[in-house]
């Protein structure tokens, strides 16, 4: 199951039945779930904890150091759920102290050729980050979210849940949750109602997310006050409750 052309570090776990392909590296402090199948050319650095059944294909590089230039070597760490598909090239680094030390990826993730995410990112669950998508620093990304080839998020921006954004999209503000954007800088043009469908969202629940969205984006409101209208106006509905959360949650002011 491990190539014996591999280096993997005393001290690295990894269960029973993960392959390992030749000249890949896996450091001492790395964690890897059962299942998990790491090809040719992988780098994994530590602390690391991949959960099970985790696919990394060749030339990834999975825990190293970030790139900030405050990082000193302090321990930082990154964690990893189940059934992610790290394609060629994906880069992802560590945390760092100036945030909680954690950068963290959930499960049933895809993340494509040459994908990059930086230190302190917080990546949720069946996401898509298509080819060359880059996430800087301290970037959340919700469920159900695809950011198209070329994506380039700035730092510390919020994406929320079930987002899709166009190739080529320049994330500089925060995205609530259910938008499609796209353009240099990012702009909104409407939900992804298409995307919602394909999740079983029912016509009904579609309706009132358009109808939230034109409180936020029609009626030439601040976003305090389309929050105050959604809070007042919106009863027992979950899924207005997550664009409303995904509206609190924006530190930098959400796309316009």
């Amino acid at each position: 199951m491990i190539d014996p052309r591999a280096i993997i570090e005393p001290g690295a776990q990894l269960a029973d039945d993960v392959t390992v392909g030749p000249w890949s590296y896996i450091g001492a402090d790395v964690v890897i779930g059962a299942g998990t199948e790491i090809a040719s050319h992988v780098v994994i650095k530590g602390p690391t904890v991949m959960g099970s059944g985790n696919r990394v294909f060749q030339f990834s590089t999975i825990g190293e150091e970030c790139q900030d230039k405050k990082y000193a070597g302090e321990p930082t760490r990154l964690e990893i759920g189940d059934n992610n598909v790290f394609r060629e090239g994906t880069t992802v680094h560590r945390g760092t102290i100036q945030d909680q030390s954690l950068t963290k990826i959930g499960s049933h993730n895809l993340f494509m050729v040459n994908a990059h995410i930086a230190h302190d990112c917080m990546v949720g669950d069946h996401i898509i980050l298509a080819n060359n998508v880059a996430l800087a620093g301290h970037v959340h990304v919700g469920n159900h979210t695809i950011l198209g080839g070329f994506t380039a998020v700035h730092q510390f921006c919020h994406i929320g849940s079930h987002v899709m954004c166009g190739a080529g999209t320049v994330v500089l503000k925060d995205i609530p949750a259910y938008v499609m954007a796209t353009g240099n800088p990012a702009q909104p043009h409407g939900i992804n109602a298409e995307g919602l469908k394909r999740r079983g969202f029912t016509p009904e629940m579609i309706r009132g997310i358009r109808q939230a969205y034109k409180t936020i984006y029609r009626k030439k409101l601040t976003t305090v006050e389309a929050l105050a209208v959604l809070e007042a106006e919106v009863v027992d509905s979950p899924e207005i409750d997550l664009l409303i959360a995904s509206l609190k949650d924006s530190t930098r002011g959400i796309i316009r």
